[in-house]
């Protein structure tokens, strides 16, 4: 019996240290990007799909899926406090988003020096080829005939914050959307620069005579 046991013993030390033996060798591969040997392939990998072609797993037989309802694409947060570009632009693109943006949309970016000759600057390179040196609509295109004259910044009225960045938001008449060009926070130094234009160009509202003060 003891002899029997001893002889199982043995074997089950071989047979152990063998298949040591075989898995040591079988993983020692010179190339580090290789994960050895795979004993179940189909664990490592998944059957690879052609893009937009017909899947029978899916009840719309599409192989390119859509994100889950809700879901929020990175770098847009809601009231996230990494900044002005992680938040969630919440206006639709229509007349009545335009107006609420303007009634409730305010610049987050800090009235600065710096950050509006940051503004100027992407003015420069992005809007006063149509809108003016001054923001008078007469640009280097339009004054070439190509383009219509969209009108001076300071003749329109009620031209709010809110309004000029869902403008840049989504495009407004011929200009279109700013929103691959430019991140949130260069559209609301942009913002920045437009209303520093508009308080030097716009109308200005002239002082009462003196001897008018008080009476009706």
């Amino acid at each position: 019996m003891n002899l029997s046991y001893k002889k199982i013993q043995s074997k089950t030390v071989a047979l152990v240290m063998a298949a040591g033996l075989v898995f040591s060798i079988v993983s020692c591969n010179k190339n580090p990007q290789s994960p050895g040997v795979e004993f179940m392939p189909d664990m490592y990998r998944g059957p690879a799909s052609e893009p937009y072609s017909v899947n029978e797993f899916y009840s719309d037989s599409l192989s390119s899926r859509k994100p889950v309802p809700g879901t929020i694409s990175q770098g847009s947060i809601p009231n996230s406090p990494f900044g002005v570009n992680n938040t969630i632009y919440a206006y639709p693109n229509t007349n009545e988003g335009y107006e609420a943006a303007g009634n409730f949309l305010h610049n987050p970016i800090a009235n600065t020096i710096e950050n509006t000759e940051q503004g100027k600057d992407l003015y420069i390179k992005f809007c006063q080829h149509c809108h003016g040196e001054t923001g008078d609509g007469n640009g280097s295109i339009v004054a070439n005939g190509k383009f219509p004259n969209p009108g001076s910044y300071w003749s329109k009225a009620g031209l709010t914050d809110g309004k000029m960045f869902h403008s840049m938001n989504y495009g407004k008449g011929l200009m279109g959307s700013h929103a691959s060009q430019l991140d949130k926070e260069e559209r609301w130094k942009l913002v920045l620069y437009v209303q520093s234009l508009i308080a030097k160009n716009g109308p200005k509202t002239e002082a009462a005579p003196a001897d008018t003060i008080g009476k009706k």
